[in-house]
């Protein structure tokens, strides 16, 4: 029998759970359709493919860690509104690592998902204020964080400092430091 009550929002947050519980490449249609009690064709009424779907999820969860980040960065300047905002990006990578596969996903401009990872592009741009970087370095330092970020998030899921003594927290918060030191005396061309 059928559950009622299946929408496209509902269905998109089930999509991001279960992203979180059995990683974001394992989510399929069918795996949703058996959540909701449905079979897989009902819910094409919903998404129009696994794509969709997926979609979906990465602009849910952008449009999370943006209004995350929002959050945070009120108020902030410089190397304040850094370390706010690597804090957030890092604490979600961590609390929803199904979601945060899915904002790594290629989105094209000028759709919903598009236009909240452009959002949360226009954030990092608001760090750079207060280090007063003109373009393109300031294109070239939001390329950077989001390297950094996305770098150290990634390594750090996977396991990859588990082996070493040193801290993983000690060595973020020394990251940042070293960061913001290059915000700071940015190279000239």
């Amino acid at each position: 029998m059928a559950r009622a009550g299946v929408t496209t929002e509902r269905l998109t947050q089930a999509a991001a759970e279960l992203a979180d519980e059995i990683g974001f490449q394992n989510v399929t249609v069918s795996a949703l359709a058996r959540h909701f009690g449905v079979k897989p064709a009902a819910l094409y009424s919903h998404v129009k493919d696994l794509r969709d779907l997926r979609v979906r999820t990465a602009a849910l969860a952008l449009t999370e860690l943006a209004d995350r980040a929002a959050a945070a960065l009120a108020g902030r300047a410089g190397k304040d509104a850094l370390v706010a905002f690597a804090n957030v990006y890092r604490d979600y990578a961590k609390e929803h690592p199904g979601r945060y596969a899915a904002t790594q996903i290629e989105l094209d401009l000028g759709t919903a998902a598009g236009d909240a990872a452009v959002r949360h592009s226009q954030m990092t741009r608001s760090i750079l204020r207060g280090y007063e970087l003109p373009e393109p370095a300031q294109t070239d330092a939001v390329r950077m964080l989001g390297g950094m970020f996305h770098g150290y998030v990634s390594l750090e899921l996977s396991g990859g400092f588990r082996h070493h003594p040193r801290d993983a927290d000690v060595s973020w918060a020394r990251t940042l430091d070293a960061l913001d030191a290059v915000l700071r005396n940015w190279p000239p061309a």
